[in-house]
């Protein structure tokens, strides 16, 4: 039960707020030593005496961690993770280029005369910055702090206008390039462009929902996203369709530069990743934003967001080999084999149950690194499809961006709202949007014919 012990250990620390990559490493070491020191203590090695005992097992227990640099010099070697301080760059450049701003701006006065307008555009804005960028918290301060004023200045309710911005910020988990598919892809060893183009079904779908809750909301309450006042200014709507599309067309572009390199087999997406980065270097040309200053910035902002990913995946592979070693992989394997009913569906529904309970308190970096690397095998061993398994997965992860209480998009968008806005009134607001995930996610695991992915190997 020492492994059991031990997750639940790094999960209570992890509560209290202890940080992330430290916390598994200092988990995996303590238990790594009590470990050494049962194993002794059961081929009678006290006989001896106590401190003689204690030594012999702390020594058993530091000659596990030997094998700790080969793990991470084969982390350093795997290639499919250099994309993503690539992709971060990527999303960092394009936040300071602008393109958020334009796109909100056109889009908005372009669908502004039908009633939730403005929340419908806020939806395709942010599929178009998953697409491009893939960063969550850009996306959602971006949003933030251009379309919710404007949500606000027009009478949307505060529930709708908060939840929408904050589901829409959040579409960068499941749509390429998403750096969850990155990291799942390594975790299942699965090519990664295989895993980004079983996402683009499921991730329209979820866009496709989000528009259409909107639509009947707005049409059942119509005071809850009234329609916007043509705005004369602005020109003719041939004008203003001719703007919009001007500006959609560098995302575009560069969506098509990166995701079509991929698909059609032009590139890796690591290659596609720098790609990516030079076409974002690129649109800040286009935009008159670029700086020596500004990519300075942004590659320091990647090297932080990036150390952090990789701080945390060392401090997983700690963990998972002590756990592996106390034999806790044996004990979770032997609980979803005796689950009840069917083993494949009970094992999905358990496992979409227990990630969607713990995305409402852990990052979705701590389950791909320290949960998912112990379903894998009990997965493969089902004969289950990894592919459509790690859609389901990171569906799933994105959920945990909204959950409350610590749904980061929650705090993102919560930092650069006016202080009028509640926490209470922004928690509210995503409800509707973590049900109608919860009603795709059901959809895909249920019926992923449906989106063209088989379920089994």
């Amino acid at each position: 039960m020492i492994g059991i012990s031990m997750f639940f250990t790094a999960l209570l620390l992890l509560l209290i707020g202890f940080p992330v990559a430290f916390t598994f490493a200092a988990v995996a070491v303590f238990f790594g030593m009590i470990a050494g020191i049962v194993e002794i203590y059961s081929y009678g090695g006290f006989d001896a005496g106590l401190i003689s005992g204690l030594i012999e097992g702390l020594n058993e227990g530091v000659a596990m961690f030997g094998y700790m640099p080969y793990r991470i010099f084969a982390i350093q070697q795997n290639t499919i993770l250099m994309a993503i301080p690539m992709f971060i760059f990527m999303g960092i450049v394009l936040q300071k280029t602008g393109l958020a701003e334009k796109l909100l701006e056109s889009m908005g006065f372009l669908f502004g005369e039908i009633r939730g307008g403005i929340a419908i555009s806020t939806v395709l804005v942010g599929s178009l910055l998953a697409a491009s960028t893939g960063v969550v918290g850009a996306s959602v301060v971006a949003m933030g702090v251009i379309s919710l004023p404007v949500m606000m200045k027009y009478k949307y309710s505060t529930e709708l206008a908060t939840g929408t911005i904050c589901a829409s910020g959040t579409l960068g988990q499941i749509i390429p390039p998403s750096i969850v598919l990155i990291i799942l892809g390594d975790v299942f060893q699965v090519p990664v462009g295989d895993l980004f183009k079983a996402a683009v079904w499921p991730a329209l779908t979820l866009v496709a929902s989000y528009i259409v809750y909107i639509l009947i909301v707005s049409y059942i309450k119509k005071d809850v996203a009234p329609a916007i006042p043509a705005d004369p200014s602005r020109g003719s709507k041939k004008k203003q369709v001719y703007k919009a599309l001007i500006d959609i067309i560098p995302s575009l572009t560069l969506i098509i530069l990166v995701l079509g390199s991929i698909f059609g087999g032009i590139a890796t997406p690591t290659e596609s990743s720098a790609v990516g980065s030079i076409g974002a270097v690129g649109l800040a040309l286009m935009y008159k934003t670029f700086s020596i200053d500004m990519i300075k910035m942004a590659a320091q902002e990647s090297v932080k967001i990036t150390s952090m990913v990789f701080a945390i995946l060392i401090g997983a592979t700690a963990f998972s080999m002590v756990f592996s070693y106390t034999g806790g992989e044996e004990i979770v394997t032997e609980f979803m084999n005796n689950l009840p009913g069917d083993n494949k569906t009970s094992f999905i529904l358990f496992t979409m149950l227990a990630i969607l309970i713990l995305g409402f308190f852990i990052d979705f970096v701590e389950i791909s690194y320290i949960i998912v690397p112990i379903i894998v095998p009990i997965a493969a061993a089902l004969g289950i499809n990894p592919v459509w398994f790690a859609i389901l997965i990171a569906m799933n992860l994105q959920t945990s961006f909204l959950t409350p209480p610590f749904g980061f998009s929650l705090f993102y968008l919560k930092g650069v709202a006016p202080p009028s806005v509640s926490t209470v009134q922004i928690y509210r607001g995503v409800i509707p949007f973590i049900l109608i995930q919860i009603v795709v996610l059901g959809v895909l695991a249920f019926y992923p014919e449906f989106f063209g992915i088989d379920s089994m190997m």
